[in-house]
């Protein structure tokens, strides 16, 4: 575990303190964030897809008519290049840092 630690903080990747979420972890860096699945034994599971942390919760990327949008519930922003290239790698390093 110790190790685990490590790679998500040399990745800048931090473990937001959201107790109202029972089964899963909320890992994020710059903005972007992903849900993991609480394991039984108290350690990492799977890694659901990430998105963007708004004030109306998380917004997944989606593509429509050649654009790439952020959308959540009653939410849709245009999605820059930088910001999808920036999801992508959040999305890498977390995996790369819980891989076992």
């Amino acid at each position: 575990m110790e190790e685990i630690l490590a790679r998500l903080a040399a990745a800048n990747i931090q473990l937001l303190p959201l107790t109202h979420i029972e089964n899963h972890f909320v890992f994020e860096r710059d903005g972007f964030i992903s849900l993991v699945e609480r394991a039984r034994d108290g350690g990492f599971g799977r890694i659901g897809a990430a998105g963007l942390l708004t004030e109306r919760g998380m917004a997944m990327p989606i593509e429509r008519s050649s654009r790439m949008l952020f959308v959540a519930k009653g939410l849709e922003l245009e999605a820059t290049g930088q910001q999808i290239a920036a999801l992508r790698a959040f999305d890498s390093d977390l995996r790369a840092a819980l891989a076992p």
